[in-house]
């Protein structure tokens, strides 16, 4: 199978309890290459997932984005015909990030301010001052477990701040009027809520879902973006890690499915990461030629 040097790759947050993990077969496997960069350590670098996201992958790396668009060429019906692996039960389900004291200690309710406090504050109506207090995480705590988040502990971690933007967005996610309403198919990238939905007219034909954009010092680029690449069972071979259901954009900055989760407080290296279900959707809905549009910052980025 033909493959390229680039895409987009999400670092996890880095902690001891995470790379303290064995590695998976495909890390293992990957040829010798300089590693990418990593960022100084920041208040994210104290929180840990309450579970790992799956029991067969601890921990998922995907591609850098390189900026350098892929080698096109077009997939011969056999490998279009092969569907990608499907995810390990658990990969995407709600398990909050939370600090290493709590996990540690098993707290009820955490005393810590969250990196998403404001906004969490904020969707709950209560009073935003980005301070955790014993009634914020009591409102935090009765909103997770309603949500079946874990560990519900009141913590405003980005998997409790992505539900609330998921669920705000359901009835139209388009009500702020960001993304541009045209006539044809447009693929519309919020990276100020970190939802991703496809939109004719009006008319809402896919979406809202969750998603992961780039991270600080590689941003999804803003702006109008074109479908030029679809690459059902695209590959990496510079970091020997998958792609699935990949439509390029913007060089190398593409939709794909990641195996792992997605709701991390460190983004990724440009590409809009996807849960494989919805990206398997997105592709159906998808063509070449079809028009993305990307707009706002991701939260911390």
């Amino acid at each position: 199978m033909i493959s390229t040097r680039i895409a987009c790759r999400s670092v996890a947050v880095a902690l001891a309890v995470v790379t303290a993990m064995p590695l998976g077969t495909e890390a293992l496997a990957a040829p010798p290459v300089p590693a990418p960069p990593v960022p100084a350590p920041g208040p994210e670098a104290e929180l840990v997932p309450g579970v790992a996201p799956g029991p067969a992958q601890p921990w998922q790396i995907d591609t850098p984005d390189q900026v350098l668009a892929p080698k096109v060429y077009a997939p011969s019906a056999a490998e279009d015909a092969v569907e990608p692996r499907d995810a390990a039960v658990g990969t995407y389900d709600l398990v909050e990030y939370v600090p290493l004291g709590d996990a540690v200690g098993k707290v009820a309710c955490s005393k810590r301010t969250g990196p998403y406090q404001r906004g969490v504050e904020r969707w709950l109506k209560l009073r935003v001052d980005g301070k955790q207090s014993a009634a914020d995480c009591r409102a935090i705590r009765k909103f997770q477990v309603k949500h079946g988040i874990k560990p519900a502990i009141g913590f405003a971690g980005p998997v409790t701040w992505a539900t609330m933007q998921l669920i705000g967005a359901r009835k139209n996610p388009n009500a702020g009027k960001k993304c541009p309403v045209r006539r044809y198919r447009v693929a519309c990238v919020d990276l100020n809520r970190q939802l991703t939905w496809v939109q004719k007219g009006k008319k809402v034909v896919f979406g809202p879902v969750p998603m992961r954009s780039g991270r600080a010092g590689h941003r999804t680029r803003p702006g109008w973006h074109k479908i030029y690449w679809r690459h059902k069972n695209h590959w990496s071979t510079l970091y020997n890690s998958p792609m699935p259901y990949a439509q390029f954009f913007d060089g190398g900055q593409a939709f794909h499915a990641v195996y792992g989760s997605i709701y991390t407080t460190v983004g990724s290296w440009g590409c809009v990461n996807l849960r494989l279900g919805d990206a398997k959707k997105l592709w159906g809905v998808l063509r070449k030629g079809d028009r993305v549009y990307v707009w706002g910052r991701r939260p911390g980025a």
